[in-house]
């Protein structure tokens, strides 16, 4: 199986690294902003930088959207898993498009209310996981896991 791991850098890239138990004998690339901590997390993947900023930013959206195309055409994962941000956006609704299944998992810091990012990428998320009952009321396909990092 060939994985993308897909999100912002700080703390979006650690809880996606958190999941290491998951990923760390599968195929996989990392789609972050080019950053230190990226730069240091991923020193030993394959790393590609998005542009940002991502959030309520229309050129990166659009540039974001390009790049995913391409990279998404080149890549052809199986899965897509992201925790957020905005850069997850275009590459879940292109790869559904590219026939790629998706994982989402909503921040702990998100009880009652949906992110921005969420809302958008609900539609066509496989599996939308959520750390709050109390988002099963906002996003009722959701699996709660409770707090999974």
């Amino acid at each position: 199986m060939k994985i993308a791991l897909v999100g912002s850098s700080g703390g979006h890239l650690a809880h996606l690294y958190l999941l290491k138990k998951f990923w760390k004998n599968e195929d996989r690339f990392w789609v972050t902003f080019d950053k230190t901590d990226a730069q240091s997390i991923l020193k030993d993947e394959v790393f590609y930088p998005c542009y940002y900023p991502t959030n309520r930013n229309i050129k990166n959206t659009l540039k974001n959207t390009i790049l995913a195309f391409k990279i998404l055409r080149k890549e052809k994962p199986d899965l897509i898993i992201s925790s957020g941000a905005a850069v997850a956006v275009p590459f879940f609704w292109l790869g559904k498009l590219f026939g790629s299944k998706t994982v989402y998992i909503e921040i702990f810091d998100r009880i009652d209310k949906p992110t921005l990012t969420g809302k958008l990428v609900y539609p066509v998320t496989d599996k939308f996981i959520v750390q709050w009952e109390e988002l099963k009321k906002v996003y009722p396909k959701a699996i709660n896991l409770g707090g999974i990092f």
